[in-house]
């Protein structure tokens, strides 16, 4: 997605069970291996995860 990826969109690099297709790869984008995962993002679960990165999500939305 090189234009990065529309809030609400699973990424393409996303197979079935939800996992990087590109992880480890040298083809993964940047912003993607200078993520670093905190509890505030992902929760005590992965209900809690996704939930709170729907928030994320929404809040940065761009309008229009």
């Amino acid at each position: 997605m090189p234009y990065g990826k529309p809030a609400g969109i699973p990424c393409v690099q996303l197979d079935d069970a939800l996992r990087c297709r590109l992880f480890g790869r040298p083809e993964r984008p940047a912003f993607c291996g200078s993520l670093r995962p905190s509890g505030d993002m992902c929760g005590a679960d992965r209900d809690e995860a996704l939930a709170l990165l729907e928030r994320m999500e929404q809040a940065t939305r761009p309008l229009g």
